[in-house]
């Protein structure tokens, strides 16, 4: 990677900030946009330094020192006979809403020296959906921009009817009294000016200190820090997977976010991932939480309370919202505002009710206290309901979804066009029963049972959720099982028919326990031939198949989350052999990228490269990935 190439992400408090290798930001969009950003909106978008009227030269990139806080030394021009009059020490930093700058200029000349100091900046307050790579527009009617000149530096405001947000700029010293100069005629980027007198092999320092005021309730940071816990030892001597647990651990206490819980309290879950999904999303945080729940039961309790809270109690076809549907994702921008995205509370997702369910019981069989199970009764059986109803148990036989054109077309984890398919490529056209969704089902109703029958003491609706479990289970082994691929299909079309495509999804079927053991112990060994296994982890999609495609998002490329998943369910049926070749290949791919594993590696090959290959739009750090490491270490101390 080129010093033009390199970037630096730092993160805290539901805020993250996207910076070149000079500590610049330009306003960048597409798979890779800068910036700092609170509550789906861009609140800075240039922040360019000048130095005696040039850009300059970046010593030492910028680099991360913490999770928060990065560093660079830049000089202006010079040549070897005339070698740069100072240097800049660039430190950065962000926490909640807050961006801050020190920079530190060091005299190199024994005689005094006045630096010219520049710096551009604006605030577009883009909404992520419009930074993405499909460079989608939106109306804005009414929208005004403005910038104004304060004491200390600047405010730029937005306006759009009852939306506003802000960013506020304050500067130590103060600009120049001289005020500031507008480079563009009709943009709200301004420059600020300093002229810094530093004394022979003296200093001097700037201090800089970005506000981002976002729309609604202010950001603010926890009032005390969860401590550094360190992951337990792990087996077999595994130094590399110890190192994976607290990567995880630190990087899930990066992308915990405040949200409001079920009877209004304040929680703190784990957001889904930077840049694009620092939000609450319903069937991420649920299986992030079950991965940590014998580490950090807590977080599935705070993730329990805040679905309970934005559950389903109307229809609206537009968000999907159906009563006792768990939420799918939760939007606090500009565009979700005014329901130009469905996804201020989205409920397109087929699988996170029942890992609602699941979660539940997983909870109160973790920690042996029923008083959550207890608390969110009413929430559980509405979202059985929903299953039974909406979610199509009752009418089709199957939890299905219908494309939504406005939303997303898959509604499973494989949320990406095309991703449900046949063996030729072609999409499975809706209402569509994709396989690990009705695994969920089944062991969501076989969990919703045993609490019934221990916590609520329903006996009459436990054995009701027994029949139908039993029943589901009958059904999708008759209907969803390919004899001659010896393996379940991927999913049922509308019209029946089987998705043929040979898929990692089969491998959740494990851990649901919805398939015989024979059948699971004959899928979790397919799951490890090399067509599927590429060395780092189980890729989505079998290679060899038409529409196969390593760099794909869903028909290819390698998740860590589904690889734990599978690796629980491998587990459960007693296939250590499996379990600790999965384990081997994600921690390996971990210690390639610092022991953090990205959302998505590509599908390659491993004996084709040195390490594994980055998917070029993952997130990083991402939560799901991130708790990947604690999830394997159960598997592995289950077998």
């Amino acid at each position: 990677m080129t010093v033009a190439d390199h970037r630096v992400q730092l993160v805290r408090d539901a805020t993250f900030v996207r910076l070149a290798a000079d500590g610049e930001i330009s306003g960048t969009r597409g798979s890779a946009p800068d910036g700092l950003f609170a509550r789906d909106a861009r609140h800075l978008s240039r922040w360019q330094l000048a130095v005696d009227g040039g850009r300059p030269l970046a010593l030492v990139p910028a680099t991360a020192e913490t999770d928060d806080t990065a560093g660079c030394v830049l000089t202006p021009e010079g040549t070897r006979d005339d070698p740069p009059p100072y240097t800049v020490f660039r430190r950065q930093s962000v926490g909640a809403g807050t961006f801050t700058e020190h920079l530190r200029l060091v005299s190199n000349r024994p005689d005094p020296v006045t630096a010219r100091v520049a710096l551009t900046v604006d605030a577009d307050f883009a909404d992520l959906f419009e930074l993405r790579a499909d460079d989608r527009h939106y109306a804005k009617p009414g929208a005004e921009h403005e910038v104004h000149d304060t004491a200390d530096g600047l405010r730029f405001d937005y306006r759009r009817s009852d939306w506003h947000a802000a960013t506020d700029v304050t500067c130590r010293p103060a600009p120049d009294p001289a005020g500031t100069t507008a480079p563009e005629p009709r943009g709200t980027a301004r420059t600020l000016t300093w002229r810094l007198h530093l004394a022979p092999h003296g200093q001097a320092d700037l201090h800089l200190t970005v506000h981002a005021r976002p729309h609604g309730r202010p950001l603010t940071a926890p009032s005390a820090r969860r401590p550094h816990r360190r992951c337990p030892t792990a087996v077999d001597g595994t130094d590399d997977l110890t190192r994976a647990c607290e990567r995880g651990l630190a990087d899930v206490d990066l992308l915990t976010i405040p949200v409001t819980g079920v009877d209004g309290e304040e929680v703190r879950i784990p957001a889904a991932g930077i840049p694009w999904f620092l939000t609450l999303f319903g069937r991420d945080s649920l299986l992030t939480s079950y991965f940590l729940l014998p580490y950090r039961p807590a977080t599935a309790a705070a993730v329990l309370s805040a679905l309970a809270a934005t559950q389903g109690r109307r229809h609206d076809a537009f968000s999907g919202e159906q009563p006792g549907r768990i939420v799918h994702e939760t939007r606090h921008g500009e565009l979700a505002h005014f329901r130009q995205v469905p996804y201020g509370r989205y409920y397109g997702a087929v699988d996170a009710t029942p890992l609602f369910l699941v979660l539940l019981h997983a909870h109160y069989e973790t920690v042996g206290d029923a008083g959550l199970a207890k608390r969110l009764e009413r929430h559980a059986r509405q979202a059985v309901d929903w299953m039974l109803t909406d979610g199509g148990l009752g009418e089709h036989g199957y939890l299905v979804y219908t494309p939504d054109p406005g939303g997303l077309v898959n509604q499973n984890w494989k949320d990406s066009a095309g991703a449900v398919c046949f063996r030729d490529g072609t999409q499975a056209e809706g209402p569509v029963a994709v396989s690990e969704a009705q695994g969920y089902a089944y062991d969501a109703l076989v969990r919703t049972a045993e609490l019934a029958h221990a916590v609520w003491r329903d006996e009459p609706y436990a054995r009701r959720l027994r029949e139908t479990a039993d029943r589901l289970r009958d059904r999708f082994l008759k209907d969803f099982w390919m004899p001659e691929a010896d393996f379940p299909a991927l999913a049922l079309d509308g019209a029946g028919r089987r998705a043929d495509a040979l898929a990692s999804d089969a491998g959740h079927l494990l851990w649901s326990g919805i398939l015989d053991e024979d059948r699971a112990r004959r899928v979790g060994r397919r799951l490890l031939e090399p067509d599927f296994f590429s060395g780092w982890a189980i890729r989505t999609l079998a290679a060899g198949q038409r529409p196969y495609h390593p760099l794909s998002y869903h028909r290819g490329s390698a998740w860590p989350h589904d690889n734990a998943v599978i690796a629980l369910g491998l587990a459960r049926h007693g296939l250590a052999a499996e379990v600790r070749t999965v384990a081997e290949g994600l921690v390996a791919a971990a210690a390639h990228h610092g022991h953090r594993l990205p959302e998505v590696i590509a599908g390659y090959d491993r004996a084709a490269t040195a390490g594994p290959v980055p998917y070029p739009h993952a997130c990083s750090p991402q939560a799901w990935a991130a708790a990947t490491p604690l999830a394997l270490r159960t598997a592995l101390e289950q077998i």
